[in-house]
This record gives C-alpha cells, structure tokens and sequence, in this order.
C-alpha cells in the first residue's frame, strides 16, 4: 500500500506528542490495512472518507482520499471541533 500525505496532515502531524503519534500510526495501519473501513461523505466532500480513532481520551478524526486499490492520500488530521470547515 503506497500512503501520500497532504502538507495540512504533515503540519499538525508534526506537532504531536510521541504517544499521539504511535496512535496515529496505528490508526494509518487500520485504514491501510482495509481502505473502506472510513466513512464516506457525500456533497462538497464527496470521495473523502473519514476515520474516527482515539488519540489518549479524545476523539481524533483523519480524512484520506483513496486514489487507487494500492494508493491512499491523507488529507488531514484534527479533533472534531472545526474539522470540516478546515477540510472544505
């Protein structure tokens, strides 16, 4: 499985503690692992698809784009407040 990786997911990506990121890891392993187990969304979203994983108690969310059956792009990575309006 090829994984592309947007500049917006990269910056907050960045920014987080080790202990957040090997949640992070796990969660891009999942959805490497089986590409539809994300939600779809439909309208100005259409072809996203959203993962929703905890990240220590809180509820993260990663929006992915599938590109191929061997290729996924990572669009972005946040909490849920503000998250769709910065993934538009």
């Amino acid at each position: 499985m090829r994984i592309l990786v947007a500049p917006s997911f990269t910056r907050r990506a960045k920014r987080l503690h080790p202990n957040q990121k090997k949640a992070l890891d796990k969660a891009v392993r999942v959805i490497a692992a089986d590409i539809s187990i994300g939600d779809e969304k439909v309208g100005d979203l259409v072809g996203v698809f959203i993962y929703k994983f905890s990240m220590g108690n809180e509820k993260w969310l990663l929006a992915y784009r599938v590109m191929s059956k061997r290729e996924i792009k990572l669009l972005l990575l946040g909490p849920h407040e503000n998250f769709y309006r910065d993934l538009k």
